[in-house]
């Protein structure tokens, strides 16, 4: 990959949610360099909401699949940036 490329996630109800993100995690773990999470975030109107980044490497392709698998949960926000 040769741009530096960060996911965060804001996800709502995060206990609902937890397992399915886990999983996508660990089915495209090689292409996480980076994960940092914070928890019990003090957002009116989300619930128990947590917020996930991810430093992105590796191939390009892969890395796409995972953002769309993560896209299509409900209940999570994406944003994407690039540098």
């Amino acid at each position: 990959m040769e741009q530096l490329v960060i996911l965060g996630l804001m996800v709502h109800e995060k206990e609902k949610h937890a397992l399915k993100l886990q999983n996508i995690f660990s089915k495209y773990g090689c292409c996480i360099k980076t994960r940092l999470g914070l928890n019990e975030l003090d957002i009116p109107d989300t619930g128990s909401a947590g917020l996930i980044l991810l430093e992105l490497m590796g191939d390009r392709e892969e890395c796409l699949r995972l953002e769309n698998e993560i896209h299509a949960l409900e209940g999570v926000k994406v944003r994407k940036m690039t540098f």
